[in-house]
């Protein structure tokens, strides 16, 4: 029996069937159009709640959950601890490069040192691929770009390089781009294996410990329903994808949609109490942030 509401403080709308009206906002992108496909289409009952979906870039996101404005959100992890007053970090729902992941790119030819002495397209302040640059390589010279501009406007000599997300990363190799540096190879090989962390999901805390569980629960039913019915939910997905092919579409989701993403494990909750402490060291994220204490709803106790 799911219990409703627990020591929730304050009241969600509800819908003409009496159940929780719960905003669920996460990016236009393949992976998260994987991950969110049952509960979408309504693939399984979720008694007492109607998931709502808000479909927006993770930039404007991280800024929407600045403000509370979503019950449930995808974030960038980067982000977070900015948040982290309202919102709990699910245990389920992460995106991490197993050894990949955002990318540098610029056009053949161009050096890392003509790439880091010119401005550098990237995503947005506040995405983790962001952070991830500049613990790579240091204070240089960035602007920001929606994300599915850098690529062209690298090809248009806007910039001379550009931080990758989302299937740039496999649709990179279409417009014979170099790649200068793999952030998550980086990560990897600098912390002695551990995945990269890029995005999660987040549940309002003032909803209450027992709606926080049950969403929770639901999300992790969510995108274990995708894994174990894949070609429905990547059909799905593939409306998202800004065009790329069948392959494509199945590559990139599979990167992110993985075990971890079900449970981020021992060493994705690491990886990510890690990259925040690395962002303390470099003054992106503020000292006053407790890594030590941040807890994970759905996981064990003792993580």
């Amino acid at each position: 029996m799911i219990l409703l509401g627990g020591d929730m403080a304050g009241e969600l709308p509800l819908n003409d069937r009496g159940e929780n009206i719960v905003r669920i906002g996460h990016s236009p992108d393949p992976d998260d159009a994987f991950m969110f496909h049952a509960m979408t289409t309504n693939a399984f009952e979720t008694p007492g709640y109607d998931f709502v979906h808000e479909l927006q870039d993770i930039e404007t996101l991280n800024h929407r959950a600045m403000r509370k404005e979503l019950e449930v959100s995808a974030v960038s992890i980067h982000a977070y601890p900015e948040i982290s007053e309202n919102y709990a970090l699910m245990n389920c729902g992460a995106s991490m490069g197993e050894g990949y992941g955002p990318m540098i790119v610029a056009k053949q030819g161009v050096s890392e040192e003509e790439a880091k002495s010119s401005p550098i397209a990237v995503p947005g302040l506040k995405t983790s691929a962001y952070l991830g640059i500049r613990l790579c390589w240091g204070d240089l010279q960035y602007e920001v770009v929606p994300f599915d501009e850098i690529i062209p406007r690298i090809l248009d000599d806007t910039y001379k390089s550009g931080l990758i997300i989302h299937e740039g990363q496999l649709t990179y190799v279409d417009h014979d781009l170099n790649v200068l540096a793999n952030l998550g190879i980086w990560w990897n090989e600098k912390t002695g294996g551990l995945p990269m962390p890029l995005g999660g999901n987040v549940v309002r805390r003032d909803l209450g410990q027992q709606m926080m569980e049950d969403i929770t629960m639901y999300t992790k039913m969510s995108i274990e329903h995708s894994i174990a019915n894949p070609d429905t939910a990547l059909e799905f997905a593939k409306k998202w994808g800004r065009g790329i092919d069948d392959d494509t579409n199945r590559e990139f989701v599979t990167m992110y949609v993985n075990e971890r993403t079900i449970d981020y494990k021992k060493e994705g909750r690491d990886s990510i109490r890690l990259f925040l402490k690395e962002g303390q060291k470099i003054g992106l994220i503020s000292k006053d942030f407790d890594v030590d204490s941040l807890k994970f709803i759905g996981a064990p106790e003792d993580s």
